[in-house]
């Protein structure tokens, strides 16, 4: 991802304009810093490394908050946490990030619950980041996952932690991605992402996990076309679940049209053909088999060497989406800007002005203040 903008005198006077601002930024940043309490930091990575549940959800509620602060304070303790794992040898990973998601009634939680237990089982760490659905009139989150996921909670090798999306599409934000070196650095080798499942999501969550798998439920004909048409070339493992009692027969023939319909498409990766498998998390069945396959699909990754020049591509990812975010920011809290927002947008709504115009417009506040 990046911008390419052409050097002309408005463009520049813009980015003289964002400049000052995120100086202002950086100004309270160093000034502010001096001020973040490091010695808590130092305590709450110190329980990182011991494993310390309590301190993983103090870190992680550190970087989904928004006061000024703590994002900050945040900020400081990644940084703590990347310097350490820079020092280390360049070895094989030790984590491997899985991104799941599906439609309603996959059952995907359930399937979470099953898989997550089997892995504990096998001596894995297993971190669960489900991204809970926030309600789009109150903004407040329904918070179901945990209580749908009641072993695995209690699990001493298991961590789940639901985070509120606060209506972001699909769930899937910079403090979920933030989220995930926190787990990692409480030693945690597996690492769960599960999102709301609506559209987009699972394009943003593919930038940020090492294998991405789609999960569906038996159905067939006109329930899948969406999924078919938008995410199924995205994913590098497609899990039938349900596949039991008086819908094993739906299950196979579910597996039959997918396997059909990826020789059509063309491979994510050179070095790995996605797959189809069934399972039942009621039963238990093809957990093991499905596990498997996800080590092979690893392994190829990391001889290839497209496991770590993938994640690299995703820190670039991020990078710029973080900077788009900033800027956003700053432009929507610009004095000028939020003087006008409210009429412009009323303009637009009418038909008075084109959207275009409106965001020229509102540009044209931005860098008057230069």
């Amino acid at each position: 991802m990046s911008f390419c903008w052409r050097i002309n005198d408005k463009n520049r006077t813009l980015f003289k304009n964002v400049h000052r601002g995120l100086s202002q930024q950086n100004h309270r940043h160093f000034s502010t810093t001096t001020e973040v309490d490091h010695y808590s930091v130092e305590v709450l990575y110190n329980g990182l490394r011991h494993h310390d549940r309590g301190c993983l959800a103090r870190a992680i509620t550190l970087v989904e908050s928004k006061n000024q602060t703590k994002k900050l304070q945040a900020q400081v303790l990644l940084n703590r946490i990347l310097q350490v794992e820079k020092t280390k040898k360049a070895t094989a990973p030790t984590s491997f990030r899985i991104g799941l998601s599906g439609p309603p009634g996959a059952g995907k939680s359930t399937f979470i619950e099953v898989f997550g237990s089997y892995l504990t089982s096998q001596g894995h760490r297993v971190a669960v980041l489900a991204v809970d659905p926030s309600s789009l009139q109150t903004g407040g989150s329904l918070l179901g996952d945990k209580t749908r996921m009641p072993e695995l909670s209690r699990n001493m090798n298991a961590y789940v932690r639901p985070s509120p999306a606060r209506g972001i599409l699909g769930g899937v934000t910079r403090t979920t991605n933030e989220a995930v070196i926190v787990c990692e650095a409480a030693g945690y080798d597996i690492i769960l992402i599960e999102t709301v499942g609506v559209g987009q999501s699972e394009f943003v969550v593919a930038d940020m996990v090492d294998m991405f798998c789609l999960i569906i439920p038996p159905a067939g004909g006109d329930e899948l076309q969406g999924i078919k048409k938008g995410i199924v070339e995205m994913a590098d493992l497609v899990v039938v679940n349900k596949s039991d009692g008086d819908l094993v027969a739906a299950a196979r023939r579910i597996q039959t049209e997918y396997i059909s319909a990826l020789k059509f498409m063309r491979q994510k990766s050179p070095n790995w053909k996605p797959t189809v498998r069934r399972v039942s998390s009621l039963h238990n069945d093809g957990i093991e088999d499905l596990w498997t396959m996800m080590g092979t699909f690893k392994n190829a990754m990391i001889d290839s060497k497209e496991f770590s020049n993938k994640r690299q591509m995703q820190k670039r990812i991020w990078m710029w989406n973080y900077i788009r975010d900033n800027i956003m920011d700053l432009f929507r809290s610009h004095k000028s800007v939020k003087s006008k927002i409210t009429e412009v947008e009323r303009q637009v709504v009418d038909g008075v002005i084109s959207p275009g115009t409106a965001a020229d417009l509102l540009l044209q506040e931005f860098i008057k203040d230069s």
